[in-house]
């Protein structure tokens, strides 16, 4: 299959890759040329600009947008329905709240393009290699025409059509609320530890949790990871920031009076770390940096 890619950070340049490695052609275009010229070694074809991407693609063409959300998607995807044309599609497979992307799909119908809100999980890892993806639609006979595209770049049983526009970045909202509860709780696991009486190795506590205890799982492999590099995680402040997912989350629980306490609660944790340092922040931190490459403020 043929697809452009508008977007080469940590995660649309692994989605690259991986589409690539999966037998599609890629065109790939970035604001950073440096970002192109990586995607060119890695197989796909370097665009000079969006118009220039466009061009270099067969009808029905399908152009995936992997840009921040918010002010950078709402131009990239204005700027993509004044440049497609009717019976193309259009994917989003950044973040973006929800409600703007039935906006996005409203404005891209109106041309006759097909409008796809995508949620990506499984960090940059899963962009790589065997993703997940949450889709959200006009139609499923239209998913059907892109559905190659994921059989390959996901793993197995890792996409789901989850009908009308702005149900797949729904999903993936939700998906990101339990994800800040889970964070949370190994957070405060830890730090209980780090406070006792005893004295733990974290990264063998993280290993021996990771295999076969019931809460054995990928959050609890980056855990291992981040205390085999640092065991007190002392180079880390104990920061964690948040992307608003889960505050979209609660907001939306209390909008159809639905109780979310565990993630109410890691969501103002997170907000109470910004001037605070806790081991549950570092431990926090820590784990999307593992998963999603995202940044920690480290000990000045």
């Amino acid at each position: 299959m043929q697809v452009g890619m508008i977007g080469l950070g940590k995660m649309g340049l692994n989605l690259v890759k991986n589409m690539i490695n999966n037998g599609n052609e890629v065109v790939a275009y970035d604001l950073n040329e440096a970002s192109v010229a990586a995607a060119v070694e890695i197989g796909a074809k370097g665009a000079k600009s969006p118009a220039d991407l466009v061009s270099q693609l067969s009808a029905p063409r399908t152009v995936w947008i992997m840009v921040p959300a918010g002010n950078p998607t709402d131009s990239t995807v204005s700027q993509m329905v004044d440049l497609l044309s009717e019976g193309d599609y259009l994917i989003d497979g950044g973040n973006s709240f929800y409600k703007d992307s039935i906006r996005h799909s409203e404005m891209a119908a109106q041309e006759g393009i097909l409008f796809f809100d995508c949620g990506t999980s499984g960090g940059m890892e899963g962009a790589a290699k065997d993703g997940n993806f949450m889709i959200g639609g006009p139609s499923q006979e239209a998913f059907d025409h892109i559905k190659p595209l994921y059989e390959g770049i996901a793993e197995k049983d890792g996409y789901l059509y989850t009908g009308k526009p702005g149900s797949g970045h729904f999903l993936k909202m939700v998906h990101n609320g339990i994800e800040y509860g889970m964070m949370g709780a190994i957070g405060e696991g830890f730090d209980v530890l780090e406070n006792s009486q005893f004295d733990y190795n974290n990264e063998a506590v993280a290993t021996v949790w990771a295999h076969g205890s019931v809460i054995r799982g990928w959050l609890m492999d980056l855990a291992q990871e981040a205390f085999a590099k640092d065991p007190e995680l002392s180079k880390i402040a104990g920061v964690m920031h948040s992307s608003g997912e889960g505050k979209w989350t609660v907001q939306e629980a209390i909008k159809e009076d639905v109780a979310v306490p565990v993630i109410t609660a890691s969501l103002y944790q997170r907000w109470d770390s910004l001037p605070q340092d806790t081991f549950t922040g570092k431990v926090v931190s820590a784990l999307r940096n593992g998963f999603g490459g995202h940044a920690m403020d480290m000990k000045k």
